[in-house]
């Protein structure tokens, strides 16, 4: 399974970026192989929509669980639609979140 998990920087030691759609990175782990990938959001300098093309350039990575400080409102349906999962985390580090996995 891969998660995504909202990043700030692209080193294990990020903090958990808040913001979903204009989040620095993704921080791309997959479970199976136990390998960790840092994806820059194309969509964080969006003039608008950041959200809705951040999640379709996720779906593209086959993501089934985000971690994310927030989610908004037109996020949480899209992502609802395409079966992933949404976890608010908050104060953690990349390392923090995959150590829980």
């Amino acid at each position: 399974m891969k998660v995504a998990i909202t990043s700030t920087g692209d080193t294990l030691k990020s903090a958990i970026d808040p913001r979903f759609g204009r989040c620095a990175f993704f921080a791309v782990y997959d479970t199976e192989r136990g390998s960790t990938e840092f994806l820059a959001n194309p969509a964080k300098e969006a003039s608008g929509g950041a959200g809705p093309a951040a999640v379709q350039f996720i779906a593209k990575h086959n993501i089934s669980k985000i971690y994310s400080g927030d989610f908004g409102g037109k996020i949480i349906s899209l992502l609802d639609d395409l079966k992933i999962e949404m976890i608010n985390e908050k104060d953690k580090t990349i390392s923090d979140i995959i150590e829980k996995l």
